[in-house]
């Protein structure tokens, strides 16, 4: 217990020396790193617990092109699909992705197929019961999704509740919220034509929902979500709104950013006792991080581009590559901070401040889920850079433009990577019209034990964290609650 107090001390110290304007001086940073550091040295030592010793590497097939939807048909026709459950939303349903894809289901013959319409954007727990209970009405032996990535996600619960026709939605969501059974009985085959840049879902093993009832977002993962085939056609964001685009690409940008911060997959703990167990968000690792940097640096040259035009061809097509990259790269690595503080910020809002952002065509409040990621993105990232300070440099070279080894990055003291990565990013999403932190979209300091309390049940992504997920007993409470004080304007 007494270990325990000083910790606390230390932490707490830490806390109060970092200045609230984020300019710190060198000082302060360097009091942060050695608490940091101190704290480290007196935590319950990982090594009682069997790490981890291997990774894994899953992802779709993925197909690129302009106007490849259109082989869509043919490729279910192949699979020998005897009934096709098509999934999408009310405004994909009228737009030319889905023409296109139905177009192409019409022209095989003997190739039956029912569609879902009713998708809704940032789904909640009704609306995939909704989709389930449709899908298991039809025997469905094959499924397409087409849109973002809320239509891809609804498309991976009905295959899977399909498949498990007794289960309850709770066996398999993520523990602690829900049971987080392993998938054991193979699925059947999804194909996934993602309309947006953004969730990478066409490669991933991830559905997320929002849990209305108490007021956060969590889902599924699960390396037998995936779809079999990702068709990612660049003519498919044609008609994204812009306001769309750039929390797409938000998404994207974090994906990236988490994954290749998250912890070492050899520090993940415990082991595994049987691979089957081994989850798909393993922790960085050496494959996942070409993937994620790549789609760091694609998303910080291009995502502006296309803010300023969004018909920017060259900048939506390079868009749509990062997406998956990414969604390869966290798909295998996991997200962190971030997303799981977002979860909460877009769930209580529905209940809270009501805010709905501008340019989206919905008539409920609707905090975006790449905006509700992106407005803790600065203040995550001061957080964790102690943890892996070369990693954070080689994010803020991005960033800035330039290189490591340029004297304007290379300069920096390891200790004030995280301030500076601080301002590069809020400077990076107000060149967006990313709102300027928490209180911009409603929340006030009072919200801020509740953000908290939303966000320690999301064990899969916390564990990620450096800082929380590598110290055992740590549920992070405190932390978080540093970092949504600092999200709060900025």
């Amino acid at each position: 217990m007494a270990s325990r107090r000083v910790i606390s001390r230390l932490i707490n110290a830490s806390q109060h020396t970092a200045c609230p304007c984020h300019g710190c001086a060198a000082h302060s940073h360097h009091q942060q790193l050695a608490a940091v550091n101190q704290v480290r040295s007196m935590a319950t030592p990982v090594q009682t617990v069997q790490k981890e010793y291997a990774f894994e590497v899953a992802g779709s097939n993925l197909r690129f092109g302009d106007g490849v939807t259109a082989e869509v048909g043919m490729d279910l026709k192949n699979m020998k699909a005897r009934k096709v459950g098509v999934f999408t939303d009310p405004t994909v349903a009228k737009l030319k992705p889905m023409e296109t894809a139905l177009r192409s289901l019409q022209s095989q013959e003997d190739l039956p197929f029912e569609i879902y319409d009713q998708v809704l954007a940032e789904p909640t727990e009704d609306s995939w019961k909704k989709a389930i209970s449709w899908a298991r009405e039809h025997d469905f032996s094959h499924f397409l999704a087409v849109g973002g990535g809320s239509v891809i996600d609804t498309a991976k619960a009905a295959n899977l509740f399909t498949v498990y026709k007794d289960a309850d939605l709770m066996d398999y969501i993520n523990a602690p919220i829900g049971k987080g059974l392993p998938i054991q009985h193979a699925l059947r085959p999804l194909i996934a034509v993602p309309t947006t840049a953004g969730t990478g879902s066409e490669t991933t093993g991830a559905a997320i929902v929002d849990i209305t009832s108490r007021s956060f977002k969590t889902g599924i993962a699960s390396r037998a979500l995936k779809p079999v085939l990702g068709i990612v056609d660049s003519q498919n964001t044609e008609s994204c709104p812009t306001a769309v685009q750039i929390s797409a690409g938000l998404d994207v940008l974090f994906h990236s950013m988490e994954s290749y911060t998250a912890i070492p997959y050899t520090e993940r703990t415990p082991r595994p006792a049987n691979p089957i167990n081994r989850p798909a968000y393993q922790g960085s690792n050496p494959v996942a991080d070409i993937f994620s940097l790549w789609a760091l640096q694609t998303t910080v040259k291009y995502l502006p581009r296309i803010a300023k035009n969004r018909d920017d061809e060259e900048a939506r097509k390079q868009m749509l590559l990062a997406a998956s990259f990414a969604g390869i790269g966290f798909g295998n690595a996991g997200v962190h901070l971030c997303h799981g503080m977002s979860y909460p910020i877009s769930g209580l809002n529905k209940q809270g401040p009501k805010y709905k952002h501008p340019g989206y065509e919905v008539d409920h409040p609707i905090i975006p889920h790449g905006v509700s990621v992106a407005l803790t993105g600065p203040a995550v990232f001061q957080f964790t850079s102690p943890s892996s300070p070369d990693r954070h440099r080689q994010a803020l070279a991005i960033f800035t433009n330039t290189t490591i080894s340029d004297p304007s990055i290379s300069r920096i003291p390891d200790s004030e990577i995280g301030a500076h990565l601080f301002e590069a990013i809020a400077r990076f999403l107000d060149g967006l019209g990313v709102p300027r932190g928490l209180k911009a979209v409603g929340y006030q300091n009072k919200d801020i034990e509740m953000l908290v309390e939303g966000t320690i049940p999301q064990r899969r992504v916390l564990d990620l964290a450096p800082g929380i997920g590598d110290f055992v007993g740590e549920d992070g409470r405190h932390h978080l609650t540093r970092i949504m004080e600092s999200s709060m304007e900025y």
